[in-house]
């Protein structure tokens, strides 16, 4: 199972590489367009392309953010337990992770299935298809549950011995 783990957190680092690249991607592509518009010139697809880049980053980060602990959470709880407590329930927790993130992959695969069928597109003049930027949705949520059933199975970190000196 540890293979599995570390399997994960590389998925993990790679998709957050990607993200930051289509983040970096997206900001740079937001300065052109206020300098470009400044100049007296406009352009028609640059917004939707930014928020196309904004959001597949988003989800493929979650996997890293995961398994960084970088997300909002709240563990006052978990702080006052003791570590086999906090940990049963830090465990709990990513069993119900786990379960969102199956069932939102499945809700966003059939969605993004449909969009790729019927071949919808968005209804600015760039009009872009949408499914790829769907894509990402279940993407980002399988990988986001298979980083929870890596959590699951983390081995936890034994303390260092204190020394008496």
């Amino acid at each position: 199972m540890q293979g599995f783990v570390r399997t994960m957190d590389r998925i993990a680092i790679a998709t957050a590489a990607v993200a930051s690249v289509l983040l970096a991607a997206a900001a740079l592509l937001i300065t052109w367009m206020v300098i470009w518009r400044a100049m007296g010139n406009s352009a028609w697809w640059e917004i939707e392309a930014a928020v196309y880049l904004m959001v597949m980053g988003l989800f493929l980060a979650s996997p890293y953010t995961l398994k960084t602990n970088g997300h909002v959470g709240v563990d006052l709880l978990a702080h006052y337990l003791p570590a086999g407590k906090a940990r049963s329930l830090q465990i709990a927790v990513a069993w119900v992770g786990l379960v969102i993130c199956i069932y939102l992959a499945w809700a966003t695969g059939v969605f993004t299935l449909e969009a790729f069928e019927r071949g919808d597109r968005t209804e600015s003049t760039w009009a872009p298809l949408k499914w790829p930027l769907y894509l990402a949705m279940p993407v980002g949520f399988a990988l986001t549950a298979l980083q929870y059933l890596a959590e699951i199975f983390r081995p936890v970190p034994v303390p260092a011995p204190e020394s008496a000196a």
